[in-house]
């Protein structure tokens, strides 16, 4: 491609000549060829456009260069899953939402057989480890975290994970999604986190004391859940007053693109998911523009494939990855990668 500072000098013949009739009117038909072809593109690039710039760059491409080889480990009926790079230079914990689990952070491996990397979970994994930063997953004693002798329990897990691996004078970040941003907020007043992010969780901050080296706090929310985002807002000023450093990210609905559920769900293939598409459009489950008109989990999407005799590649094993993405698209209470370049560039301004 030629910059704006290419000087190309060209030296004119001082002959003339006339241009054939047939070169200028077959010059005019490619141009207006051209002219149409490049108007009949712009309605999808808008949309494209909306969405590309809630990807982080090069997302996709993670999978490639991040080798998933977690450590899985049992305490007490309890699993507990973690990946350390070479020389981590940070360490996240990451709290699980309710009906969550730690296997969803890391696909299926050898070192791992029972996980099943949901698409936004593993890609949270992976950007963290494209950043030398160590992971550590717990799963919750039940479906959803309780605050009690629970919350004791998590904290000595970390602290002995910690010790184990050598990890002591590494900053320690946090992580919490949904329930697990709930008691993430109030395990931070007992584990010495560097930072926190609060993803799709106001916290609990109205019903603790908050200490004055509460650590920094970051709220990822997606603002059509009106209420929770009313909670985060009134959270930001209470800590803002307790001169606790906030930050705040909204996550905004997009259009379900044709190869979007390719993009985001391994095993699933371009045609597979444009046909998912296409059927989800004519269903009207998504709108004229692309949208999806309700959250994925109530959407009656599942029973449309049965009525249709619509196969899924793997059976049913991909069914909870793709509904995961029509969460993130309707933009209402989903996990979210979308926005990891953001969050850890927040993360990574305090290390030092």
């Amino acid at each position: 491609m030629l910059g704006r500072n290419n000087v190309f000098n060209i030296k004119r013949s001082r002959r003339t000549c006339q241009v054939p009739l047939y070169v200028i009117v077959l010059g005019l038909i490619v141009a207006l060829a051209l002219l149409i072809i490049t108007l009949g593109s712009q309605g999808n690039t808008v949309i494209e456009e909306s969405i590309q710039h809630h990807v982080p760059q090069g997302v996709d491409a993670l999978e490639s260069l991040v080798l998933p080889l977690p450590t899985m480990e049992s305490i007490n009926g309890r699993d507990i899953i973690w990946q350390i790079p070479v020389n981590p230079i940070a360490v996240l914990f990451i709290a699980h939402g309710c009906g969550g689990t730690a296997l969803n952070f890391w696909d299926k491996g050898s070192t791992c057989p029972s996980c099943v990397g949901l698409p936004e979970e593993k890609r949270i994994v992976q950007f963290a480890l494209a950043q030398s930063f160590g992971v550590l997953t717990i799963t919750s004693s039940d479906s959803c975290w309780s605050f009690g002798n629970e919350r004791l329990i998590v904290v000595r897990i970390i602290k002995w994970w910690i010790r184990k691996n050598n990890l002591v004078n590494v900053p320690l970040f946090g992580l919490g999604a949904s329930a697990g941003g709930y008691f993430l907020s109030r395990l931070a007043t007992e584990v010495r986190f560097r930072r926190i992010v609060l993803m799709i969780s106001s916290g609990l901050f109205d019903r603790m004391n908050i200490p004055n080296d509460y650590p920094p706090t970051l709220f990822v929310h997606m603002p059509k859940d009106i209420k929770r985002a009313k909670r985060v807002e009134r959270h930001l000023e209470l800590l803002r007053k307790k001169g606790i450093q906030t930050k705040e990210i909204e996550c905004m609905e997009f259009p379900l693109m044709p190869n979007w559920l390719a993009d985001r769900v391994s095993g699933l293939d371009e045609p597979t998911s444009t046909k998912l598409v296409k059927l989800f459009r004519n269903k009207t489950f998504i709108d004229e523009k692309g949208f999806m008109r309700k959250d994925g989990r109530a959407t009656r999407w599942k029973e449309a494939l049965k009525q249709s005799d619509f196969l899924l590649p793997f059976g049913s094993k991909l069914v909870q990855h793709i509904q995961e993405e029509l969460n993130l698209a309707y933009g209402y209470h989903e996990m979210t990668s979308l926005q990891s370049d953001q969050i850890f560039e927040w993360l990574n301004s305090h290390i030092s």
